[in-house]
């Protein structure tokens, strides 16, 4: 890594830090001033707050982690994080699954991952039930936006310790 990569990332934290310190503490500061004026009615947000949730074990979960962390790592086109997602596919995908993964990315030329040369801007990972001794997770990957999207629909299977054995474009089902 570089001096700049460094320094862009360096600069990165210390704005998000810094970013996140007056949103903590810029409202507590105006609270006293605020009830001191007129009461204001409270206002109730049209957007429920979203949440995300998973079960440790869980083979949908395990997926979900990591194509998140994944495509965040991928994603960042002034800096991916190559050590990350090489360090993310070790952990997640079996060793023998791994090497078929970059025989098929030689001959297509593509991040085997995520089937693309490029990152989705969205992803949804829904359960798809057991198979053999595995179960099945659909990766669904929206490319593009606006008007112009493509999806593709992957098929995980993860087997052996939790470890993700075949990523492919048709179930195994």
């Amino acid at each position: 890594m570089n001096s700049n990569t460094t320094a862009r990332k360096l600069v990165r934290r210390t704005a998000l830090i810094a970013g996140l310190v007056a949103a903590v503490t810029l409202p507590l500061g105006l609270t006293g001033s605020a009830q001191a004026s007129a009461p204001a009615p409270a206002k109730v947000s049209a957007v429920a707050p979203r949440s995300v949730s998973g079960t440790f074990g869980q083979a949908v979960t395990r997926v979900a982690d990591f194509y998140g962390a994944y495509i965040d790592a991928k994603g960042d086109y002034e800096d991916p994080d190559v050590t990350l997602a090489t360090v993310l596919r070790d952990h997640y995908l079996t060793p023998e699954f791994a090497q078929r993964l970059g025989v098929w990315e030689e001959a297509n030329g593509a991040d085997g991952v995520l089937r693309a040369q490029n990152v989705p801007a969205q992803w949804t990972v829904t359960d798809n039930g057991a198979v053999g001794n595995g179960h099945e997770v659909v990766v669904t990957l929206t490319f593009g936006s606006g008007g112009t999207t493509q999806k593709t629909k992957l098929f995980v299977l993860v087997e052996r310790y939790n470890h993700i054995v075949d990523i492919g474009t048709t179930s195994s089902r």
